[in-house]
């Protein structure tokens, strides 16, 4: 009975100590065997592997790409123009070994520490170069501001076994004490550029406005000539056909003309002349001026 009591003891802890030697490490991780915090083995290939029981220790580290999003920081870019900035790092650990020497048993989050110093020492000494301006940092040349920002913190921490694949500006905003005057800015900036615009808006309406007249005197001489161009060979016709009139016969053309010479003196109902009797007017109403005469009539009154 004691026999069989040691005998299953045994296997008990045959079977606790061959478990407690093995260990899986998973694709998405990479594991160091700790002797004494002394780093005994890696094992970054996924599988089975083997430790000392009791005596050695496992600590795993993720193996994939992982994400760091830093506080946000003032820059002030060449043109003075003071910006809160933010931004967000994918990076990853590429030595473990040199990962553990660095951080110890702090792990990710001393490691992420550090790298948000990095990133922000990186981050102020690039927008902050000379020659890099608010409108070149918030323009298309923010791409290469920061690959450069990038380059530079991960040639630091690669001193921590990290290994640093993207970086990028979340948001790059002014300063709260600085929105008015930005504003203030701004909007001089807008009416000005819109003064501007109606001025050259004005300039070209005076030019058009001075085109339109310019052809409206030019119109209006062209059709004043034409027009007494046709009113002069009208009265030339006219002129022509009284001069024929005249010469076919005198006598009917002297009495047309006084016809037209009383209708213009004589208007409306009441129309009174004061004249002698023997006024060459009335050569063709007294009889004188033709054969048989015309009665002195349509209501005239000579005195």
């Amino acid at each position: 009975m004691r026999a069989g009591t040691i005998t299953l003891i045994a296997a008990v802890v045959a079977v606790v100590t061959l478990l407690s030697s093995i260990f899986i490490v998973d694709e998405r991780e990479k594991a160091l065997v700790l002797q004494f915090g002394q780093i005994r083995a890696v094992k970054q290939d996924p599988g089975l592997a083997f430790k000392v029981p009791f005596i050695q220790e496992v600590v795993r580290y993720d193996d994939r790409i992982l994400s760091l999003d830093t506080p946000a920081i003032e820059v002030t870019p060449s043109d003075d123009r003071r910006l809160v900035v933010d931004a967000f790092a994918r990076y990853r650990i590429n030595d473990v070994v040199r990962f553990r020497q660095a951080v110890g048993p702090g792990g990710t989050r001393l490691a992420e520490d550090r790298l948000a110093d990095i990133l922000n020492d990186n981050i102020r000494a690039v927008l902050g170069a000379e020659g890099v301006t608010s409108n070149t940092i918030l323009s298309a040349e923010r791409a290469a501001l920061m690959n450069q920002i990038r380059e530079l913190a991960d040639s630091r921490a690669n001193a921590l076994g990290l290994g640093v694949v993207d970086v990028r500006l979340k948001q790059t905003n002014l300063p709260d004490q600085n929105l008015a005057a930005t504003f203030d800015r701004m909007r001089a900036e807008r009416e000005r550029e819109a003064t501007d615009e109606r001025a050259r808006g004005e300039e070209a309406a005076q030019r058009i406005r001075a085109q339109a007249d310019r052809t409206v005197v030019e119109l209006v001489s062209e059709a004043r000539r034409e027009s007494e161009i046709v009113r002069g060979e009208a009265d030339a016709e006219r002129n022509a056909i009284f001069a024929g009139a005249y010469g076919a016969d005198e006598d009917f053309f002297r009495f047309y003309r006084s016809l037209a010479a009383y209708e213009r003196a004589i208007q409306g109902q009441n129309s009174t002349l004061v004249i002698t009797p023997d006024s060459e007017f009335f050569e063709f109403l007294d009889g004188a001026g033709m054969s048989g005469g015309l009665p002195l009539s349509s209501g005239l009154s000579s005195n």
